[in-house]
């Protein structure tokens, strides 16, 4: 059985600014398309089973410019739900609640189309994810690739290797990498993290 392998979709203009981007379904840059491309060789080089991809145009444009084909989308796969904080900065966030952590305090209500996730909804749409990984790895000889966001694939990272949602805080990930979820002796870990093709 193979291993997942998390792909990040390449920068866009909000992830260059540091802007909370949910449902805005912004494109990437000419740098996020630059970096999606480069991960092309660097997937080649796994036997892929399985796709799965974020229905939001920067995660579908990275998959495709990475070389990825046959994927499936997966709604489950969207970013966390920002609500109220959707386009607003870490640091304007802090200037009205300087304590406030985003995977143990969650995001104020936004609109009624999109009222923001709390950390326990977006830990069990994580592990609904993660159900369907499995499925599809149990069924093929390769790996499973999930093409989706940072914080989300944070949250599946911490849930993966059994930590609560607020564990995915101990995973930084950049634009444009891949991540590798493995076992070792039959137990869940990190294989790699933030990988990008050899310059």
């Amino acid at each position: 059985m193979g291993d997942l392998l998390l792909v990040r979709h390449g920068e866009t203009e909000w992830s260059a600014s540091g802007q909370h981007t949910s449902w805005t379904d912004i494109p990437l840059t000419a740098n996020g398309r630059a970096q999606a491309s480069g991960l092309a060789p660097l997937l080649d080089s796994h036997r892929i089973g399985a796709v799965f991809v974020s229905p939001m145009k920067r995660a579908q444009e990275t998959a495709e410019l990475a070389g990825l084909t046959g994927a499936r989308v997966d709604g489950d796969l969207v970013e966390w739900d920002y609500g109220g904080y959707e386009g607003v900065t870490t640091g304007e966030i802090h200037r009205t609640r300087p304590d406030w952590f985003l995977f143990t305090d969650g995001v104020v209500p936004g609109p009624s189309e999109h009222p923001g996730e709390n950390p326990e909804e977006v830990g069990e749409r994580a592990d609904r994810m993660l159900a369907k990984a499995h499925a599809a790895l149990g069924n093929s000889e390769g790996c499973v690739v999930l093409v989706a966001h940072g914080h989300f694939l944070r949250v599946l990272t911490a849930r993966y290797l059994g930590l609560p949602t607020s564990g995915g805080a101990l995973f930084q990930l950049a634009t444009g990498t891949v991540c590798r979820l493995g076992t070792e002796h039959g137990r869940p870990v990190v294989a790699g993290w933030n990988i990008r093709p050899a310059q």
